[in-house]
């Protein structure tokens, strides 16, 4: 079951502070445990690339981060930066403040631009922030997250008030369907929680505590 869970698990360290040093760690971690990716900020892709060459580990990086307020077209000159430099995934933000407005076709159109940017070669998933939305809201994201085209949706960054819930995992997966990843982000701590957000529908798991999760501990912090 621990290699199971490692699969889904995109080991994380997106802190400000993360060093040089923390980010060889991660990707050491993620060959040793088995996890899917390691997720970092855009300016490790390259690092993270070179560390992982010829592993089977992906390497994911954020987009628009943390707060999803940046321009769709700066989002999608990131987008293209980091898959130059490495990244197979991509996790952008949406622009939460639109969506709350009802400017959905603008918030349609800034994860589209990210979608068309990653086309072909890198997956993309697309974060609601959970924690800041009604279900409406939550249901609505995702609905223009699948519409754009996107390959995932993600429940949280990690940085805001909240993260992922089991209930918001179930509402996110009703609302895609089955062929669109749900990934559960944001206080993903320990095995308990990893497999109440798993049964709840989540086909992926970002956390900073994945050696935790598949060793059956408690982690102290979470990204």
């Amino acid at each position: 079951m621990e290699k199971n869970v490692a699969k889904m698990i995109d080991h994380t360290a997106l802190k400000p502070d993360t060093t040089k040093e923390q980010i060889i760690k991660l990707c050491e971690e993620a060959k040793e445990y088995g996890f899917y990716s390691v997720c970092i900020n855009p300016s490790w892709v390259e690092e993270a690339s070179r560390q992982l060459e010829g592993s089977n580990v992906e390497v994911c990086t954020v987009i628009g981060f943390p707060l999803g307020a940046s321009t769709s077209e700066v989002k999608a000159l990131e987008t293209k930066d980091a898959i130059q430099n490495g990244a197979n995934e991509v996790d952008m933000v949406i622009n939460i403040a639109k969506l709350k407005d009802g400017d959905l076709d603008y918030v349609e159109n800034d994860i589209r631009n990210v979608v068309e940017a990653a086309k072909g070669k890198a997956l993309v998933k697309v974060i609601i922030e959970t924690c800041l939305l009604t279900d409406t809201e939550k249901e609505t994201a995702c609905k223009l997250a699948v519409k754009a085209g996107a390959d995932y949706v993600k429940t949280s960054t990690g940085f805001s008030t909240g993260g992922a819930t089991v209930e918001d995992i179930q509402l996110m997966r009703q609302t895609v369907g089955p062929d669109v990843g749900v990934k559960a982000s944001g206080g993903v701590r320990n095995r308990e929680t990893a497999f109440a957000l798993i049964e709840a529908g989540a086909t992926r798991l970002g956390a900073s505590s994945g050696v935790a999760i598949v060793s059956g501990e408690e982690a102290k912090t979470d990204y």
